[in-house]
């Protein structure tokens, strides 16, 4: 009876170093696959009356880089942007959430380290930046400023024209700061062009007053944590799944919606890879 009795705690004890090994395993695969370098998604937009004697150009759309320690620290960045130039784009359009505040973070960092490596980012029509909610939680004023003095531009319902296209900027939707109405009559003020729109959120695809060429966004993370049979635990969405992830046509309108190369809450990502999209636009007989 007594050796009976001393048994029954070392298996239950083998049992439990057991799912702690595999709970460790899961969690160093998560941290891993956040980790991981993106993955450049490539899509091509055809625009029937593209401009007269204009090139087909590349956009590079990217969202949710959340800096933080551990697993996006300023250097990581540096590295990445560094890749990415060799996509040579001809606009890079990021769809905010620059930084993250989480509470699982290990550092945070300033706003001049956060924006630093994104200076590097090489386009012949520049940067374009939309904010998203994280940036409006941590220090809006202070990340413009800095966006800004690294000569990037940022669009709070506001338009610019570059080259041939028309880039409308609507503010963050998820923490109130959109106004879709404001963004189109910007855009309009510019004259003609393609017009594109460019967002943190995709939620504001069903109020738009009309369509344009390409909406692109972020801020789902594609679910960030999916497991299979299950999906995603959330897209940050009042939509649901309808802009989870990826090239989409919702109801005609064109929606590129990023992974993201960083993480929001947790350090982790599950069958949700970091992406960066490299979308060819031109005229139908141009684009190869």
């Amino acid at each position: 009876m007594i050796a009976t009795e001393t048994r029954r705690p070392r298996r239950w004890l083998r049992w439990l170093l057991l799912l702690a090994v595999l709970g460790a395993a899961l969690l160093g695969k998560g941290y891993w696959n956040a980790t991981r370098d993106p993955l450049i998604r490539t899509a091509k937009i055809e625009v029937v009356d593209w401009p007269a004697g204009q090139p087909p150009l590349r956009l590079l759309l990217l969202s949710d880089i959340h800096v933080a320690g551990p697993d996006m620290p300023p250097e990581r960045l540096v590295r990445i942007v560094a890749e990415l130039n060799r996509l040579k784009p001809d606009l890079v359009l990021i769809a905010g959430d620059l930084v993250s505040e989480k509470r699982s973070a290990t550092h945070i960092y300033t706003a001049a380290e956060v924006v630093a490596p994104l200076g590097g980012l090489r386009a012949p029509l520049g940067v374009v930046v939309a904010p998203g909610n994280h940036d409006h939680w941590f220090k809006p004023d202070a990340l413009r400023s800095e966006l800004e003095k690294q000569g990037l531009r940022v669009l709070q319902n506001d338009a610019v024209k570059l080259g041939p296209l028309v880039v409308g900027g609507v503010d963050d939707d998820y923490s109130g700061h959109d106004d879709v109405t404001a963004t189109f009559a910007a855009m309009e003020r510019l004259g003609s062009g393609v017009p594109l729109l460019l967002t943190h959120s995709p939620d504001i695809v069903p109020d738009l007053p009309r369509p344009v060429t390409a909406v692109f966004a972020g801020h789902t993370h594609c679910g960030q944590i999916r497991f299979p049979f299950v999906g995603a635990l959330t897209y940050v969405s009042r939509y649901g799944d309808r802009f989870a992830c990826g090239d989409i046509d919702d109801k005609g309108q064109r929606v590129f919606v990023g992974a993201g190369i960083g993480t929001s809450l947790l350090p982790l990502r599950f069958n949700t890879p970091p992406d960066a999209w490299l979308v060819r636009m031109g005229p139908k007989v141009a684009i190869k």
